[in-house]
């Protein structure tokens, strides 16, 4: 079968399968989220094997650490995609819910419900765990998923499909509501953001170079972040060991995520005090730094950081360092090169705290918090489809509301119009 064929097949199905899984009640939802949790406790140790079959052809092939760590799955990985499953199950169930529900002069009351999506797609680069957490949030939110993953992870990702089909067996749901991509052809793709008459959305999971690709030949609506550019800005205003902890965090917790920080930013006025103490951390977990000039007075021994140091997303122990003069400047630096993710203030003064929450246009601004916070787990939405740095419809860790919209209802009793 031509891949055209199979794609088209593929879309009808999930076309078909949302409009049962729109009107599956939330007991059926649930009860299919704990069946696939169970099944992928259950066969942890065969997920683990298909992921080790990947790992070793991913280290063959040369992929560099970023995309290893995004592939690579453990007991702890996948006990948390378990959980991340019953996390959604215990979610409230967004479909049906009427709000700001008023009469209006006529008598008819006015109101909003919410409603699946549709069919969503899904296209993602190793991370395996988007598998399983990408069928569950798109169940529970009422929408069909069509799930295309990299060839990276095609071992991985079958093997949490299969829990996953079961748990839609189990609570008599279509298998076909979650579809997983079974070709490495990357002509599927092409195809898969171009069905607009079986898919509503396309949401991209991994590099640069994808999202680019999809932002210019789709022509289905996408939800997606092109980069992740995260800053700590330590303020002169901040607790030191505060911002010690917080910066080593944001920055060492993990290097291949977009909410690890790439850029930190320093007041002037402590940056004597604290560069030479987060200097000494990062030095000693490996983490190269590049700094501005008024840093590597401070830093003898950096690299020069270049103009396009402060653009770039690393996904690496590299990390670029900056002093400013004050707050109005690093919120200036970040809203100039940053890529409105994630960006964090370290303070203890509540009316600047307010101010950067004002006027950092990100999709999530924190308070003495790490940037790795950014993310669904972590905002208690169970799982996340993805990160949007869109203002229309999503903004942020995208979960079960960020997967359905609204539609105006009416409710009359033999209202006319006069």
């Amino acid at each position: 079968m031509d891949i055209k064929t199979y794609m088209h097949q593929v879309g009808q199905a999930a076309r078909t399968a949302s409009r049962a899984i729109a009107r599956a009640d939330s007991n059926a939802k649930n009860k299919a989220l704990l069946a696939m949790a169970d099944a992928i406790e259950r066969d942890s140790a065969i997920l683990l094997a298909a992921n080790e079959t990947d790992m070793t052809a991913a280290r063959a092939n040369g992929l560099d650490a970023a995309l290893l760590d995004r592939l690579s799955l453990n007991a702890k990985s996948v006990a948390g995609m378990a959980e991340g499953l019953r996390q959604i199950a215990a979610l409230p169930d967004p479909v049906g819910e009427i709000t700001d529900l008023k009469y209006r002069p006529s008598g008819i009351q006015v109101g909003k419900m919410r409603v699946p999506l549709g069919v969503i797609g899904i296209i993602y680069e190793a991370r395996p765990n988007v598998t399983a957490d990408a069928a569950g949030l798109c169940l529970k939110s009422g929408n069909a998923a069509i799930l295309r993953g990299g060839s990276e992870a095609l071992h991985s990702n079958q093997a949490i499909a299969a829990c996953v089909r079961e748990g839609l067996a189990a609570a008599g749901l279509p298998e076909t509501a979650v579809q997983v991509i079974n070709t490495t052809d990357r002509a599927a793709v092409a195809e898969l953001i171009t069905m607009r008459e079986f898919v509503d959305v396309i949401v991209p999971r991994g590099g640069k170079g994808l999202i680019e690709r999809l932002m210019n030949d789709a022509r289905i609506p996408v939800i997606k972040h092109l980069h992740g550019v995260c800053h700590v800005y330590v303020d002169d205003k901040a607790d030191m060991d505060k911002a010690i902890r917080i910066a080593d965090n944001a920055k060492t917790s993990r290097y291949g995520t977009c909410n690890t920080t790439e850029t930190l930013l320093v007041a002037s006025a402590v940056a004597a005090e604290f560069l030479p103490k987060i200097a000494a951390i990062y030095a000693s977990k490996n983490v190269e730094m590049r700094g501005c000039e008024r840093t590597r007075a401070l830093l003898k021994d950096i690299v020069t950081a270049t103009e396009e140091d402060w653009h770039t997303e690393y996904l690496a122990p590299i990390i670029s360092i900056r002093v400013v003069d004050d707050m109005d400047a690093a919120i200036t630096h970040i809203n100039h090169y940053g890529s409105q993710h994630t960006d964090a203030i370290i303070t203890e003064d509540y009316t600047r705290a307010r101010r950067f929450l004002r006027e950092v246009d990100s999709s999530s601004v924190m308070i003495n918090a790490s940037t790795r916070f950014a993310d669904g787990f972590e905002y208690g939405l169970g799982a996340e489809i993805g990160i949007s740095t869109d203002k229309i419809h999503a903004r942020g860790p995208v979960g079960l509301e960020g997967l359905t919209s609204q539609k105006w209802i009416v409710l009359g009793d033999g209202h006319v119009r006069g």
